[in-house]
């Protein structure tokens, strides 16, 4: 199985709390920033998916924190996803220290919206394998 897609981040001072750790909200910035540039990485962009009349949509996420981000630590957050038969997919993320600590696992459920209907398209992985020019980021 091939590795899942990554992007690095820097944790910047002004996402600490007062403990001086990263606020537990960013961690969801970190893993959205992640999964749009998979899309992105892709071939599909928010102009795309709005061209086509679809939208992502989150419908659950959990965080488990496992270790505490300090500023100027720097982190891998991966994304790979997940499919299953019907309107909704999993994305599983990881937040992992340069020096290979996990310190968050991020497990979301989404779909994709028809953002005409308001309603969730009954095969996501068909829209993203007919917008992406690169599938294979998806696990397609």
């Amino acid at each position: 199985m091939a590795e899942p897609f990554s992007v690095r981040v820097t944790v910047r001072g002004y996402e600490t709390d007062v403990q001086g750790h990263l606020n537990q909200a960013v961690y969801l910035n970190y893993a959205e920033h992640a999964r749009w540039s998979l899309l992105q990485a892709a071939g599909i962009s928010q102009a795309r998916l709005v061209g086509r009349g679809v939208g992502p949509v989150a419908l659950e996420t959990t965080i488990r924190y496992r270790r505490e981000l300090l500023a100027g630590d720097e982190v891998d957050v991966t994304c790979a996803f997940e499919w299953g038969e019907g309107k909704t997919f999993r994305i599983r993320q990881e937040i992992v220290k340069a020096d290979g600590t996990l310190a968050a696992e991020v497990v979301a459920v989404g779909g994709l919206m028809d953002l005409a209907a308001r309603k969730l398209l009954a095969d996501p992985r068909e829209v993203f394998k007919e917008l992406a020019t690169d599938p294979g980021l998806f696990g397609l």
